[in-house]
């Protein structure tokens, strides 16, 4: 099945959590300039409304993804507490 590589490296929010290696959830990422639904499977369950990371692109839109926390945020709270 061939790969979606545009996702690679995308952010989404989780609509239905994963479960880790029990099943997959789904995702809504921001890809070619607007947000299209993959099934999502992720190593460990990540809930509903969870920030993931796209890591690989299982083709027939299918993602593995990770939970992901940008770090800018992290810059942008020590500014305003600074």
């Amino acid at each position: 099945m061939p790969q979606d590589e545009a996702v690679i490296g995308r952010t989404g929010e989780v609509l239905i959590g994963t479960r880790g290696p029990a099943g997959p959830g789904e995702v809504l990422v921001h890809v070619r300039g607007g947000s299209e639904t993959f099934l999502a499977w992720s190593e460990e369950p990540l809930p509903v409304g969870a920030t993931v990371l796209v890591i690989e692109s299982r083709g027939c839109r299918e993602v593995g993804v990770i939970e992901w926390v940008d770090p800018l945020d992290a810059l942008g709270d020590s500014a305003e507490a600074g």
